[in-house]
């Protein structure tokens, strides 16, 4: 798998993750000491934290949603660190967000001893 493969690739098993309200799988993504900055501006740390967090929101205030996940730009910032914008729509059921979200999420992966892994992810809710 070349560069340009790395966050398509992982953001496509985010989608398939959060699709089937799998947050165990969506956690499994990140580096074990992960940042992840949700659309509030919370920050949560770790994989542990990220996936509990998820299957949290899955399984109440996002139950039954889809996401979609599209790269806009990635680029490589290193040997082993790629720099992505991604472009996130969320259809949500019921709840405080019922509808249609927009976000934009700012992601860093780096290349570890169990592959590629998101280590810091920005997710801002755009507004509409």
């Amino acid at each position: 798998m070349n560069d340009n493969d790395i966050l398509p690739a992982a953001f496509e098993e985010l989608q398939r993750a959060w699709n089937s309200g799998d947050g165990a799988h969506f956690g499994e993504l990140f580096a074990d000491d992960a940042d992840f900055v949700d659309i509030r501006g919370t920050r949560h740390r770790g994989k542990g934290a990220i996936a509990g967090g998820h299957q949290a929101i899955l399984d109440t205030i996002y139950r039954g949603s889809t996401v979609r996940y599209g790269v806009v730009d990635q680029a490589v910032l290193a040997e082993g660190c790629l720099l992505g914008t991604v472009e996130a729509t969320l259809d949500v059921p019921d709840g405080p967000l019922a509808g249609v979200n927009r976000s934009t999420i700012t992601a860093v992966m780096t290349r570890t001893d169990a592959g590629w892994k998101i280590r810091a992810f920005h997710n801002t809710l755009v507004a509409t």
